[in-house]
C-alpha cells in the first residue's frame, strides 16, 4: 500500500514526517533516520558516538516512536545498541523525548532530537529514566562492539553512516538547544570537581579530628600515669620519712 493510500496526506503529521524523510534521506558522518516500509510513524536510526568522548567510534542504532500528534508532540526514543549510557529497549527520559512533553517544541524535528541524542551521551545519567551509569572503561569497550551489531530489520550498521564530514548548517532552536545541552554538562563537570573537593576537604577535617581526638585521649591517659606515679613517689617519701622518725624518736 503506497503512503497516498496509507495515510491522510492532509495530516500536518504525515505531511511534516514525510518532508522529513525526504530531508533525512542521505546519511551524514553523524546520524541516519528513516521511517520503516510499512509504518510512517516508526523511524529507525543510527547515530556516531561523539568525539572526544568515552563513546568516539562508537555507533548505536535506535527507533524513534512519533505519536500521531507529532510535530505537536514529541517522539520517544529507544536505544537497541547497548552502550552504556542508555538502557537498551527502554524509552529514555531526554528533555527532547515524550517524557518531557512540557519542553518540546514543534519546531523542533527528528534530526534536532539526533543531534540532542549525541549530546547527551557523554552528560551524567543522574538516575533519569532509562539512564545508565557505566565506567568509561566499560563504554570504550561498549563502543568498540557496536560496530558488529546488526538490526533485526536494518542489518548491520556498520555502512549505515556516510564517510563525509561536511557540516550541515544548524537552525536557531538547534543551536540553542545543543548550547544548553553544553552548558549542562560544564554545569554537571564543575558539580563534580567541587563535590570532589568537598570530599577531600571533608576527609582532611576528618582526619585531623581524629589526630586531634587521638592526641587529647593521649594526653589524659598520659596525665593520669603521671598523678599515678607521683601519689606512689609520695607514699614512698611518707613510708621513708615514718621510718626515719621511729628510728630516732621511738628506740
Amino acid at each position: 500500500m503506497s503512503a497516498q493510500t496509507q495515510y491522510n496526506l492532509k495530516s500536518p503529521g504525515v505531511k511534516r514526517l514525510m518532508r522529513e524523510a525526504c530531508e533525512l534521506a542521505e546519511p551524514t558522518d553523524e546520524y541516519f533516520a528513516t521511517p520503516l516500509e510499512d509504518n510512517l510513524f516508526e523511524w529507525h536510526f543510527t547515530v556516531r558516538g561523539p568525539p572526544n568522548t568515552e563513546f568516539e567510534d562508537g555507533l548505536y542504532h535506535g527507533r524513534i516512536l512519533l505519536p500521531s500528534q507529532y510535530p505537536m508532540q514529541p517522539p520517544n526514543i529507544i536505544l537497541l545498541t547497548p552502550n552504556g549510557r542508555f538502557e537498551t529497549n527502554k524509552k529514555i527520559c531526554l528533555s527532547i523525548s515524550g517524557h518531557h512533553p512540557e519542553s518540546w517544541q514543534p519546531s523542533w524535528s527528528i534530526r534536532t532530537a539526533l543531534l540532542a541524542l549525541i549530546a547527551f551521551m557523554p552528560t551524567s545519567a543522574a538516575g533519569t529514566i532509562g539512564s545508565l551509569d557505566y565506567t568509561k572503561e566499560e563504554r570504550q569497550v561498549l563502543a568498540k562492539k557496536s560496530k558488529n551489531w546488526e538490526c533485526n530489520i536494518c542489518g548491520k550498521i556498520l555502512n549505515k553512516l556516510s564517510n563525509n564530514s561536511a557540516i550541515k548548517t544548524l537552525t536557531k532552536e538547534e543551536s540553542s538547544l545543543l548550547s544548553q545541552i553544553a552548558l549542562k554538562t560544564e554545569d554537571e563537570t564543575n558539580t563534580s570537581e567541587n563535590n570532589d573537593n568537598e570530599l577531600r576537604h571533608r576527609t582532611v577535617n576528618s582526619v585531623e579530628n581524629r589526630i586531634d581526638t587521638e592526641f587529647v585521649v593521649f594526653s589524659e591517659v598520659q596525665s593520669q600515669k603521671d598523678k599515678l606515679w607521683s601519689l606512689v613517689v609520695w607514699l614512698l617519701v611518707f613510708t621513708i620519712t615514718l621510718l626515719i622518725i621511729r628510728r630516732f624518736f621511738f628506740v
